[in-house]
């Protein structure tokens, strides 16, 4: 009997669906996503690939994965319940003076978010562990009644406890918890000692804090979720993507939101991954475009960058240390704000600007005649002549191509241009803005960005990528297949994952290996836990060991992976060889009379790699254009020729300037490139020889 997976990727703007056979059929479809409601655009969408496979919801059989929005939706919108935080006496402003960093050293008016959790609901405890996880001081059990009191009284719905030292020993924390689960069982508590075990307190408090916010949301949503798929029909529980590369199960997921941040954009970073093996290409840019942000990834290696750190609602032109940081394992990639969506606008001093702001799904950019007034990236396009109106998802959303050009011409005026002209200005400013993006990512990192090939996807990465591809010097654009709706078809390619992470600040020679062991051993249980939630055989789970280390004396660390658990290998000269390597890779330097530490200890739990494909068909004789259409890229328009995506011939290819067209999004190639298509269905663009 054939099998089916189905994957729901819900973005800022549309929600993409992905049905896949066992034998390599897919059905897709995208429906705007409706913020009011998340699971009204999930079922609307799944209703519709349903349909077009012509199956009942008991025929999913297979998987069903979810990647979603919501946590960093709530986190932006600051659309969370009450929440408070309880700390160790005496650092009751932990999240306001945060880590005295200042990610601008000469501005003198230098913006941070405001805290989550603000001082009139932050809660101050009598206890003390010592560095060395010693207890100075337990904890008051009639003080946490008080404050448990205090939290009924203000109407609080959920609590982050981030005690000093917790990471070192929770037993502190444990007691918070138990007492405030009898006083309060219907509150939610999040304890660092379970969410970020790691030294650094205000890390730990940021992330815990994150975590009590938005765990009121996602538990909710997901038990939701979970209820109306069975209410529906479906036999299989769903799986939630994570930031850092894998898929869990929804309790997982729902007690632990903090993981979930970055979870689309992830599974994007993931089938990058996928396909740059399928090329045998070890080196790309993946870069992700969707209607409401861009991301660009970089995978080396054939595979991604992976960081224990990085930010949520950057304040600064997403500055790094503008936002709130989080000290859990993600997909390391950079996100702007410029997306289909994004609002294009004249600044005070007279330039033209695209985003962050993005009119989402609703209203919309003008062209989608739902109430949008502003001009948009999409609006831009449409009055270029790169999307037909008449053509959006297959005609199913027809667009207002005299509204988009309304808009345009009203931008053009501030800026003394036509409305074609103030379109293409558009166009190139965003797509600068992403070349930006790419090369500062790629620089920071010491990655050489020039040359290498780039894999576009994302309803709008398609249509701006190879100008993108222009500015950052990569010479090949690759286009998948279901590239619209790629990060969906990433979920079902991704394994069951989770990361986990312990701190232990110990020099090499130090090391209690009996101690060790005994840390391992609980985060090689938890690990085995969570894949067999997934429905993984607990028996046949891959770990993976790292470790954070630095020489003594630094402030950072670098993440060092073992081929073998530490505690075989059991010998520190050859953690201190192995780290050495590593840093050397990345600064070019070894100090060898300096001695080196641990910060924390890694483990990775994996089950299997699926083995899903989503197979295309070819069209047996080369296709012929189906029309022309005059697109603006200069002082004249051009005809550009347009193919349909599902007409073209393995091998076939065609010289730019031309559009090629497929119900989900749109290919442009510039003049100067050609494009030809693959036999696994992906089509190539390669620049000409000058």
């Amino acid at each position: 009997m054939t099998r089916y997976a189905l994957a729901v990727d819900i973005g800022g703007t549309f929600t993409d669906v992905v049905l896949v056979s066992g034998d390599g059929t897919s059905f897709v479809d995208k429906t705007l996503t409706t913020h009011h409601d998340l699971l009204e655009g999930f079922f609307r969408g799944v209703d519709l690939v349903l349909g077009r496979a012509g199956i009942t919801p008991a025929d999913v059989d297979d998987v069903i994965v979810h990647a979603t929005t919501i946590v960093t939706n709530a986190l932006i919108e600051r659309k969370g319940p009450p929440t408070a935080l309880i700390v160790t006496e005496g650092f009751r402003d932990v999240l306001y003076i945060r880590n005295e960093h200042r990610y601008d050293m000469y501005d003198p008016q230098i913006e941070f978010p405001e805290p989550l959790i603000t001082r009139d609901l932050t809660f101050p405890v009598s206890e003390r562990v010592f560095a060395d996880g010693e207890v100075g001081r337990a904890v008051d059990e009639a003080e946490v009644r008080a404050v448990a009191a205090e939290l009924k009284a203000k109407g609080v719905e959920s609590v982050a406890v981030c005690l000093l030292n917790s990471y070192k020993n929770p037993a502190n924390e444990a007691v918070v918890g138990r007492v405030l689960a009898e006083e309060m069982p219907e509150l939610f508590v999040s304890l660092s000692s379970d969410i970020a075990p790691q030294m650094r307190e205000y890390l730990r408090a940021s992330t815990t804090a994150i975590n009590a916010f938005t765990v009121p949301i996602t538990r909710p949503y997901l038990n939701a979720l979970t209820k109306e798929l069975a209410a529906r029909g479906f036999s299989q529980l769903p799986l939630i993507m994570l930031s850092s590369g894998g898929v869990v199960g929804a309790p997982t997921a729902g007690r632990n939101p903090v993981r979930m941040i970055e979870s689309g954009p992830a599974a994007g970073a993931l089938v990058a991954s996928f396909l740059a093996r399928r090329f045998d290409i070890p080196d790309l840019i993946s870069f992700d475009m969707g209607g409401t942000t861009a991301k660009a990834c970089l995978i080396l290696d054939y595979e991604p960058l992976v960081s224990g750190e990085f930010e949520v609602d950057r304040r600064y032109r997403f500055k790094p240390g503008s936002g709130m940081p989080i000290t859990v394992p993600s997909i390391d990639m950079i996100e702007i704000g410029a997306g289909g969506g994004s609002i294009a606008r004249v600044d005070a001093l007279g330039l033209l600007k695209t985003g962050p702001d993005s009119a989402g799904s609703d209203p919309g950019p003008v062209c989608y005649g739902r109430g949008g007034t502003e001009p948009c990236i999409t609006d831009a396009d449409v009055v270029l002549g790169i999307l037909d109106p008449d053509n959006f998802l297959g005609g199913d959303m027809k667009l207002d191509a005299a509204g988009a050009r309304a808009a345009l011409a009203e931008l053009g005026g501030k800026l003394g241009v036509s409305a074609e002209k103030a379109a293409l200005g558009v166009f190139e400013v965003v797509c600068e803005q992403m070349a930006a993006a790419a090369r500062a990512h790629a620089t920071d990192r010491g990655v050489d960005y020039r040359g290498l090939p780039m894999l576009a996807f994302g309803g709008a990465g398609p249509v701006h990528a190879c100008k993108v591809a222009e500015l950052v010097d990569a010479g090949m654009v690759i286009y998948p297949p279901l590239a619209s709706v790629l990060s969906a078809f990433g979920t079902l390619v991704t394994p069951t994952k989770i990361d986990l992470v312990r701190s232990e600040l110990v020099r090499l020679e130090d090391i209690d290996w009996a101690g060790l062991g005994g840390t391992l051993d609980t985060m090689l249980a938890e690990g085995r836990s969570a894949l067999v939630e997934a429905g993984f055989e607990a028996g046949a789970a891959q770990f993976g060991f790292a470790a954070d280390m630095r020489y003594v004396g630094q402030q950072s660390e670098i993440t060092v992976a073992f081929d073998d658990d530490p505690r075989r290998i059991g010998d520190p000269q050859t953690l201190r060889e192995t780290f050495e390597a590593a840093y050397e890779k990345v600064y070019a330097l070894r100090l060898a009379d300096m001695p080196v530490e641990v910060v924390s200890w890694r483990v990775v739990a994996q089950g299997r790699a699926p083995t899903r494909e989503a197979k295309v068909a070819f069209a047996a004789e080369p296709a012929r254009p189906k029309r022309t259409r005059p697109v603006h890229l200069g002082e004249t328009p051009s005809l550009v020729p347009v193919y349909d995506r599902g007409a073209l011939a393995a091998g076939q290819t065609i010289d730019g300037p031309v559009i090629v067209e497929e119900r989900e999004t749109t290919v442009f190639v510039l003049p100067g490139w050609s494009v030809s298509l693959h036999d696994n269905g992906s089509l190539i663009a390669r620049k000409k020889e000058a």
